[in-house]
């Protein structure tokens, strides 16, 4: 893989895993997420689907608060 930009390396690739290490992943109506506990809600951090339309869910979107248990 070849990256052409100017962005630091070090951005690109953190040396260390501590920014990681609250996040899990999840399956929410089929959809799975990368998701930080914070309470007792999921913050939605990242969608790792491959299907466009998941993209488009307005409650499914990073940032938004979803419940723990549902």
């Amino acid at each position: 893989m070849i990256l052409h930009t100017i962005v630091p390396p070090e951005l690109i690739f953190p040396d260390n895993d501590q920014g990681f290490q609250n996040q899990n992943t999840i399956i929410r109506q089929g959809i799975p997420l990368v998701v930080e506990q914070d309470g007792n809600m999921y913050k939605v951090v990242r969608i790792m689907s491959s299907n466009p339309s998941d993209f488009l869910r307005n409650d499914l979107c990073p940032g938004a608060y979803i419940p723990l248990y549902e």
